[in-house]
């Protein structure tokens, strides 16, 4: 009785996610959640490395109940905080990041566990990305996001706006069983399934999920989801908000609906706190954070 009560005093304790062990050990570690605290690839507001601390500080009073699943995903699995890696200062913070997380990430897999990582800016899924790859094979991008970020990025100049281009021209990921979902921007299509926020805000999201079911297949699955794919009245604490995005329930719910796709790992990025003056965005992105543990769960 005594823990049940201290669990609901979310203002105490140390600030792991969900207060789980903050350890590098991986023996017997069903799942792992990683921080990179990085926005040096930023191209409007910065301050997303502020973002992993910001989301674990409101883990602890979203991650303490299980709805709207039926099962407490601390009681059936040992998931662990391993920290935080690729943060760096100088001119190659980047490279560091790059190399960290690759690193990091590939020891997580290799492990057997299934990785969730907190950015940090939309430049961190290169190397989750690249380690997911080399265990799973080539993978399907669910790319949450009012960004395409599929500029190629040229003389070396990665920012948060590359990825989706570049790592499926590597070959880490099939556009063709590939969706961006809530998109609000024209960019480089790459050959992804691009469902518009136009199009997907007024869409049943049981409907939009059987949607995004039938693109993806039976393929492993990295699923990285920007904060700023909800509507800034959700989320006002990102670098690079777009109006016309969901709610944090319509999310919810399409999340909840595409259980049973294979999530191999997930990134939750693009936090920003300085921005978030009542909370509302680390709060939305930890409990959307938790959602995607549960999707990974489910295989």
């Amino acid at each position: 009785m005594k823990y049940e009560v201290q669990e609901h005093l979310h203002y105490a304790g140390i600030p792991s996610f969900n207060r789980y062990p903050v350890t590098r050990e991986l023996e017997g570690v069903d799942m792992a959640v990683m921080g990179v605290p990085f926005d040096s690839g930023v191209t409007n507001r910065p301050g997303a490395r502020l973002g992993p601390r910001a989301i674990r500080n409101m883990s602890q009073l979203a991650c303490c109940f299980s709805y709207p699943w039926d099962y407490k995903i601390s009681e059936k699995r040992t998931i662990i905080d391993y920290g935080d890696v690729g943060y760096y200062v100088g001119a190659d913070t980047t490279k560091v990041m790059l190399d960290e997380t690759y690193a990091h990430a590939r020891k997580i897999l290799q492990a057997g566990c299934r990785l969730l990582t907190l950015g940090g800016d939309h430049t961190i899924p290169y190397g989750m990305v690249r380690a997911a790859s080399e265990q799973y094979g080539k993978l399907a991008l669910l790319h949450f996001d009012s960004h395409q970020d599929s500029a190629p990025t040229t003389d070396g100049n990665i920012s948060h706006a590359n990825f989706a281009y570049d790592l499926q021209a590597e070959g880490c990921i099939d556009p063709s069983h590939s969706a961006q979902v809530f998109i609000r921007t024209d960019m480089n299509k790459c050959g992804y399934h691009i469902i518009y926020a136009q199009e997907a805000v007024f869409m049943d999201m049981e409907e939009l999920a059987e949607k995004i079911k039938g693109i993806i297949g039976n393929m492993p699955v990295y699923l990285t989801f920007d904060i700023d794919a909800l509507d800034p009245s959700a989320a006002p604490g990102t670098g690079t908000p777009v109006v016309g995005g969901p709610s944090a329930a319509q999310v919810r719910k399409l999340l909840y609906a595409l259980r049973g796709i294979n999530v191999v790992a997930a990134d939750l990025v693009e936090v920003l706190p300085a921005y978030d003056h009542s909370e509302i965005t680390a709060l939305a992105a930890a409990t959307i954070a938790q959602d995607l543990m549960y999707l990974m769960d489910q295989n």
